[in-house]
């Protein structure tokens, strides 16, 4: 018996990047911060695309605190959504058009977010990755760097714990 071919990578890459591109834009804090997603495998890097109303200090200039806890907790969150709904998506339960219609697609709450300014935010994108401690059933322990010109020099650093959706389906009524 044959085994069944392989989709052809183009096909994968398109699903995927579709169904990311619907988790990010269905919502609209995200967009109205401008806030991307580059994924390079089943690795995100948040991109926190530079504007003018981004910036809390016109004197230094610096990007507001609230602007980059805010891209710290939405690269923290649609990496944990990403990495729950990934299996998913690749077996093609979930499609794009699912993300933003689906009542079932929930995103995790936060319980917790703290977050340590490093230095000022410079007048330009900058860039956040999430690295998950620890994702169960019901909690999540997420840690978030992010920086601008130099990965090694960090501008901010978040550590956040999570309450991940329950799956309605499972759940006791």
């Amino acid at each position: 018996m044959a085994r069944p071919r392989p989709e052809p990578i183009q096909v994968v890459k398109q699903r995927r990047d579709a169904a990311l591109t619907a988790l990010v834009e269905g919502v609209p804090y995200i967009r109205f911060l401008n806030i991307g997603f580059d994924r390079r495998g089943d690795e995100l890097t948040g991109i926190l695309n530079y504007d003018e109303k981004l910036i809390g200090n016109p004197f230094l200039p610096a990007l507001h605190g609230g602007v980059t806890a805010a891209f710290l907790e939405v690269t923290a969150v649609i990496t944990l959504s990403w990495e729950n709904m990934f299996p998913k998506i690749e077996t093609g339960e979930i499609d794009a058009n699912d993300i933003v219609t689906d009542e079932r697609i929930r995103f995790p709450k936060t319980i917790d977010f703290t977050v340590d300014y490093l230095r000022s935010g410079l007048p330009r994108d900058a860039y956040a990755r999430a690295f998950i401690n620890r994702s169960g059933r019901r909690y999540a322990s997420v840690r978030v760097e992010a920086w601008q010109d130099n990965h090694a020099k960090l501008f901010a650093q978040g550590t956040g714990h999570f309450l991940m959706p329950q799956d309605p389906e499972t759940q006791p009524r």
